[in-house]
């Protein structure tokens, strides 16, 4: 484990936002959004030791179980954002961090979200095995107005499309990345994303994970005002949920 000699317990990582990751109108697309915060939160854990290299000396690896992204505006093309990230609790095998993404030094977006970590062989989770004590934890330094939350499995539902899982979509832990669940989900909507001004909040619950080839339906409950829950579902169990609140 090798700590970086410019670590620092709070990362502020700039990123300029090219054509590749902006949707017709010229704005971040959301997914591209969630991957920027993935890229920030990685390069922060690579910079203090422990990265996906660094645990897996133990089989281990960091995911991703819980989010909540509250958007003021989003990024546009060519514009440059400053994501700052932060640790707000880690023991055992949980840790909430923290995001904030500024556009000339103001917070567009706030972010908290919920990891675990996960052992690659037996699939399960377990305690960090590798020392942090080195980071500085900020419990009172939370990222949104309102913590991550436990989404509830809507009970009507109308279904969308089915999808197999592609090569495309995995990553390196050998399973979906969870970027790719609010993708799928985005564009089953495509219309509905076009029309709209934008989504306000945007919360994900990821369940259980999804391997290579296995089918699963894409379902959305809209039921309530301005506000849609995407359930991704194989064999009758639920895998993630997203739950969309629209301006």
């Amino acid at each position: 484990m090798a700590i970086a000699h410019n670590f620092t317990s709070i990362l502020q990582k700039e990123w300029e936002i090219n054509f590749t990751l902006c949707d017709p109108i010229g704005k971040l697309k959301y997914p591209d959004l969630c991957n920027l915060l993935q890229l920030t939160a990685a390069e922060h854990a690579e910079m203090g030791g422990i990265s996906f290299t660094d645990m897996q000396t133990n089989n281990q690896a960091w995911v991703l179980s819980r989010m909540r992204v509250e958007i003021d505006e989003m990024p546009r093309w060519k514009q440059k954002v400053i994501i700052k990230t932060w640790i707000v609790s880690l023991e055992n095998s949980r840790s909430i961090r923290a995001m904030d993404v500024y556009l000339n030094d103001k917070k567009i977006i706030g972010v908290e979200s919920f990891w675990a970590v996960f052992n690659t062989q037996t699939r399960r989770p377990e305690n960090l095995a590798l020392p942090h004590e080195h980071f500085e934890k900020f419990a009172h330094n939370r990222g949104t107005t309102l913590p991550f939350a436990k989404i509830e499995i809507p009970t009507t539902t109308e279904f969308i499309k089915t999808k197999q899982v592609q090569w495309s979509d995995l990553d390196i832990v050998n399973h979906v990345n969870n970027v790719k669940y609010l993708e799928w989900c985005l564009d089953a909507q495509s219309e509905q994303c076009s029309k709209s001004s934008g989504i306000r909040v945007l919360e994900m619950n990821f369940l259980s994970e999804l391997n290579l080839h296995d089918e699963v339906h894409i379902l959305v409950d809209t039921t309530k005002q301005n506000q849609q829950t995407f359930s991704v579902v194989k064999d009758q169990k639920v895998c993630y949920l997203a739950q969309l609140e629209w301006k």
